[in-house]
């Protein structure tokens, strides 16, 4: 099935395989954030909400488009899959190509473009023309940016990134955004702002899921818009905004532009976030004075709102994190590891990886290193290293290895003052400096008598296939 460029073509190919639903008459204002939350199980379907309270038809919302393995195997251009883990397995072989490749794939910069059908700049802004929700109840406001690529450029190096950051509306023409420690966009803001200078910004609100998918992986050696170029196989087609020189989709849906004025904040928050808490209250945050509006006839904005886990975003890190985590360890030179995933419940939080153990020490330095690349380090709190015959995807089965296999005393590490986030509800505020613990948890077989550890109840390979045989279609089991 073709990888489309724009998000219509993608919504297309999801309709095409009975994965989009369409709801009518929703309400901006907690209804469509409450229809997203009980959507969020596993292989339920993208949402586009339409006719929406207070709004012509047309100007549309979509959610829930990347929480589904078949629509991120969609969005990464591979064959459909139902499976996650087998869909990471794929991702793993396929995201260091992805990754040598990027530098062949600068983004296109082109004169015209989808995006460019309506420019509204001066009176003509107004943030609140498109169905921006209210998703949580105790939220204070309507944010527009959930789903979205924010779009920043490094003063010094030129360098641009795009992150996907929380982005609330103020009013008409002004938009708060937040960012936690150690992101790119904040630091590029502080650049500027450390320079006496106005940061620019772009926001696109609706895009392609691959533009959206590369700025929200949190990505350090590559351009978000390379990796996405080479996830497609063709650059990104990209138009520079006059007013700030940025880079902006062609082909996306809705994309504002301005500046964020040193010196110059507004209240922001509280907003729900991705850990599933209030994680900070209301406080001043930096803002963005909005000069000018892009967007396409009948546009569609793009909500990806977190809850409680798994939310919107999660099937798709789950899979691509996992992948570049266990692609850093490999690379770090770590050998014989059979497979890592970050379970969904925790997002950032909880990394399993299985090792089949080669020398004393081989758990301890798989979990570090797990815990401490790029993809790991931000807000983690546990990594569990098991046995190559643990499924790492199977938590009851790392559960099972942690009460067996791990004792607290001698098998449990923890690390101080790593890199933590003011979205952790365990940081107590106010504070200076956000720092959290890890625990580095081995539930491996002791490695010194690995070889007198008790042996597992568990059937022969060779008897499950043969009790299979017999009675397989009589109990309804898969062959």
């Amino acid at each position: 099935m073709a990888n489309r460029k724009d998000l219509r073509g993608w919504m297309e190919d999801v309709d095409k395989m009975g994965e989009l639903l369409r709801i009518e008459n929703a309400d901006w204002d907690l209804e469509i954030g409450c229809i997203t939350e009980l959507n969020r199980r596993k292989e339920s379907p993208a949402l586009l909400f339409d006719n929406i309270k207070d709004y012509p038809a047309g100007y549309r919302l979509l959610c829930s488009f990347v929480n589904a393995p078949s629509r991120v195997a969609l969005t990464l251009g591979l064959p459909i899959t139902h499976s996650e883990w087998e869909l990471s397995q794929v991702v793993r072989q396929h995201i260091g190509e992805w990754e040598n490749k990027a530098k062949d794939y600068n983004p296109k910069i082109v004169k015209s473009g989808p995006i460019l059908e309506n420019v509204l700049s001066g009176e003509d802004v107004n943030l609140l023309k498109f169905p921006v929700p209210r998703w949580h109840e105790l939220d204070g406001g309507r944010y527009i940016g959930t789903g979205d690529a924010v779009i920043t450029r490094d003063p010094d190096t030129g360098d641009t990134n795009l992150g996907t950051y929380r982005v609330m509306v103020h009013d008409e023409k002004t938009s708060g955004w937040y960012m936690s420690p150690g992101r790119h966009g904040k630091i590029h803001r502080e650049k500027f702002h450390a320079q006496g200078k106005p940061c620019p910004v772009a926001v696109s609100v609706g895009q392609h899921p691959v533009i959206f998918g590369a700025s929200s992986t949190g990505l350090s050696a590559v351009s978000e818009y390379n990796f996405a170029g080479a996830i497609r196989g063709e650059p990104i087609e990209v138009i520079r905004d006059e007013s700030t020189g940025l880079l902006i989709p062609a082909d996306a849906e809705i994309v504002f532009v301005g500046w964020s004025p040193v010196g110059k904040e507004r209240q922001e928050g509280p907003f729900g976030e991705w850990t599933g808490y209030y994680g900070s209250k209301e406080r001043a945050a930096p803002i963005i004075e909005v000069e000018r509006i892009y967007h396409r006839n009948n546009p569609i904005l793009c909500g990806a709102p977190p809850f409680r886990p798994p939310s919107d975003n999660h099937c798709f890190q789950g899979i691509v994190r996992s992948a570049l985590i266990h692609n850093a360890v490999v690379n770090a030179g770590v050998p014989d590891v059979r497979g890592v995933w970050q379970h969904e419940f925790g997002v950032h939080t909880f990394t399993a990886i299985a090792i089949k153990q080669r020398y004393a020490g081989h758990a301890k330095q798989a979990a570090l290193i797990a815990d401490q690349n790029r993809q790991g380090a931000y807000m983690g709190r546990f990594v569990v290293v098991v046995d190559e015959d643990i499924d790492p995807t199977d938590i009851t089965d790392v559960l099972w290895a942690m009460c067996f296999r791990c004792d607290p005393e001698k098998d449990i590490d923890i690390i101080r003052q790593a890199w933590a986030s003011p979205l952790d509800p365990l940081i107590r505020k106010p504070t200076k400096a956000f720092y959290n613990s890890r625990a580095i948890i081995n539930a491996c077989k002791p490695f010194d008598w690995m070889s007198e550890f008790p042996i597992a109840v568990k059937s022969s390979p060779e008897l499950v296939a043969k009790t299979k045989a017999k009675w397989a279609k009589k109990m309804g089991l898969q062959t």
